[in-house]
């Protein structure tokens, strides 16, 4: 068995590599012990794939290696979202398993562990999983495998949180790319059984993802911003493969960041929804988020960087809004796990709402918190994992970076150092499953976020 290591946010492989049928039996065979051990034979697992290569196969294979451990499985009837599984997990008291790779190249495959909390699996529960996978488990028992369609039951939870006859006021030209993804099929149906009216682009599914990425950044949305310049008061939306992140285009085809994103709903969901609760964070996410926040007299929880520390923290705190900087976000009465579709939603909400562009809206959050964020990020590769210590220490007693300097240091994941302007910042954080360092940036002055990237060159 080649070596297998749950992220942030499941197992992932190459497919025909380590991505293997061998494989993928020990990491079910591991989950299905921790299932029977952690509840009992009467637990219900719910097995769905996005389009990815041999994802439907292995997804129908695990159905019947878990069924045949005694368990009752509900298999999807055709591709799924991982929010619709992570939702359906919740509403049938289930766990979960989902056969993506997200956002990764196409030759990768994965597998998600859902709880019935229906957010991303903790530490405590993916360290179990390893130690799983080395044990035996050879349940045997008289176990089903049933297709299940698990849409409209999402789409009737979708009608509590979004209000579609405000969405149908909006007068604007609505483009979706769906970017051969997993959201085909739920984005474009929810719009259309509203009666919501709206061009779609790559409407079906693809194995190679049209030979690009199914991530939703300006790089792989070419075509959704093209169109959007080239029709008149237009915004485009997009979600990654498994449609867990949203990409947004504005009316003059820019892309709108997550954070712009986050802010944007924060406000939205407070003033419109008169919702009540904190706004969950990460360490890598922008200074604008805390600036709204404090406009909007909500408080603010940093959790560390990935959605299950955010999902983790909405669970305890039950905020408005949780969200991460990578295009992730969830809300109150929802579920912990990111969810692309409902961002897409909310966002055409919030402008039906207030009856603004996107852009206007952009421009009302800069204006509130009386300045602009910029943000980048580099991956430093390294020789090998002993060496990323020494550099965490190193930052950690850091007192300037040439003109900057440190007015705090935080260490919740890796090293983050606030400046003394208090509008600047640099994040230094090992990867997790690789000798690499992920370093963020954020200064609300251009030149500045180019001074501070200089200065580690």
């Amino acid at each position: 068995m080649s070596e297998i290591k749950f992220g942030t946010d499941g197992w992932r492989a190459v497919v025909g590599k380590d991505f293997n049928d061998d494989n993928v039996k020990t990491v079910i065979k591991s989950i299905g012990k921790y299932v029977y051990e952690t509840f009992d034979i009467e637990k219900k697992i719910i097995i769905g794939y996005d389009p990815r290569n041999m994802a439907k196969e292995y997804a129908l294979s695990a159905s019947k290696q878990l069924s045949g451990y005694g368990f009752s499985v509900f298999l999807s009837d055709k591709v799924i979202p991982t929010p619709v599984l992570a939702y359906s997990a919740k509403h049938l008291n289930a766990c979960a398993v989902m056969f993506t790779a997200s956002h990764n190249p196409p030759e990768y495959l994965g597998i998600k562990f859902i709880p019935d909390y229906a957010g991303p699996a903790t530490s405590d529960i993916t360290n179990e999983l390893t130690r799983n996978l080395t044990q035996d488990f050879s349940l045997k028992d008289n176990g089903k495998v049933e297709i299940y369609d698990f849409a409209p039951d999402y789409f009737k939870h979708l009608e509590t949180l979004i209000d579609f006859n405000r969405i149908k006021t909006l007068d604007k030209n609505i483009i979706f790319d769906g970017l051969y993804s997993a959201s085909i099929g739920y984005f474009d149906k929810i719009l259309q059984n509203h009666g919501i009216k709206f061009r779609g682009l790559h409407m079906f599914h693809d194995v190679n993802f049209g030979g690009g990425m199914p991530e939703p950044k300006p790089k792989y949305l070419t075509k959704l911003i093209s169109e959007v310049k080239s029709t008149l008061n237009a915004v485009g939306f997009a979600n990654d493969g498994d449609a867990d992140r949203f990409g947004v285009i504005n009316e003059n085809g820019e892309y709108v960041s997550p954070n712009e994103i986050i802010s944007i709903l924060l406000l939205h969901l407070k003033k419109h929804k008169k919702m009540e609760g904190a706004l969950v964070k990460t360490v890598g996410a922008s200074l604008l988020l805390d600036k709204t926040a404090e406009k909007a007299d909500v408080q603010v929880i940093e959790t560390a960087v990935g959605f299950k520390h955010v999902g983790e923290a909405m669970r305890k705190y039950n905020p408005i809004i949780g969200g991460e900087e990578s295009g992730g976000l969830s809300i109150k009465g929802h579920i912990p796990e990111k969810d692309g579709i409902l961002a897409n939603l909310l966002i055409l909400e919030a402008m039906a709402f207030e009856n603004k562009t996107l852009v206007e809206l952009q421009k009302d959050l800069h204006t509130l918190v009386g300045c602009e964020f910029f943000n980048d990020r580099i991956d430093l590769k390294l020789e090998n994992f002993d060496e990323i210590p020494k550099i965490i220490d190193d930052y950690k007693n850091k007192k300037s970076i040439d003109e900057f300097n440190v007015k705090k240091v935080d260490l919740k994941d890796g090293v983050k150092l606030y400046f003394d302007d208090g509008l600047s910042w640099i994040l230094v954080r090992p990867s997790g499953t690789e000798p690499l360092l992920r370093i963020y940036f954020e200064s609300s002055d251009k030149d500045k976020l180019e001074k501070m990237k200089n200065s580690l060159a």
